[in-house]
């Protein structure tokens, strides 16, 4: 039998939440900056199909998918006339939501877990506890304003958007690296690594909350 789906009233600045069978999600988001809706199945196969009108930043939630074997959807539209701030964030609170939402109870994931994540000269570590606590630790320094047309100080306010919304604790430090493109792509990569291993369901842990306490976030 499909469970009920469970759907929040629309206002603007908040998020449409529907709650699909199985763990996926879909959050519709509509403001005055932005019009935004992600779709995600966190036992998918790491498919995307992503529109922001931001190349680089597509370029960057595709490779999320891609090693998180997360299926994502993003459809977003956005004052980019202004700039790329509004949608950045947006997509980052909403897809954050729309995890949270996938992951339910959270009964026998993983969890923990911690990536090295090298890309040519440079080397990100990305640690995270899905506890239902969120907090962000980010420490990864740009010596450029830009990649492409992206701001590189959106990098940041995306991870402090999905971080809170999808209630992560979530730290990551780029140790060493010199082009802003790979510091941002090592970012991006090893969060979609963590994520894959701690969205894992572990089969010795069937049916239990991975907490002494018997549930997360509380």
């Amino acid at each position: 039998m499909a469970r009920a789906r469970k759907v929040t009233a629309k206002k603007p600045g908040r998020a449409l939440a529907v709650k699909a069978k199985g763990r996926t999600a879909v959050v519709k988001r509509t403001t005055k900056e932005t019009d935004i809706e992600v779709v995600v199945d966190l036992d998918g196969k790491g498919t995307s199909r992503i529109s922001t009108g931001i190349g680089f930043f597509d370029h960057m939630l595709d490779l999320l998918a891609r090693h998180s074997r997360i299926d994502i959807t993003v459809k977003a539209k956005g004052d980019l006339h202004i700039d790329h701030h509004h949608t950045t964030e947006d997509v980052g609170i909403a897809l954050g939501q729309a995890v949270k939402q996938a992951l339910g109870d959270m009964k026998g994931i993983g969890r923990y877990a911690s990536v090295h994540m090298p890309m040519d000269e440079t080397l990100t570590r990305v640690a995270i506890d899905v506890s239902g606590r969120p907090f962000l630790v980010f420490k990864a320094e740009f010596s450029r304003d830009k990649v492409g047309a992206f701001d590189t100080e959106l990098v940041r306010e995306w991870f402090q958007a999905f971080a809170m919304n999808a209630g992560v604790t979530l730290h990551v430090e780029t140790l060493y690296g010199t082009n802003d493109h790979h510091i941002a792509e090592s970012c991006f990569k090893g969060l979609a690594r963590a994520l894959r291993a701690a969205f894992a369901i572990d089969p010795r842990a069937a049916g239990e909350v991975p907490s002494t306490k018997g549930t997360l976030g509380n």
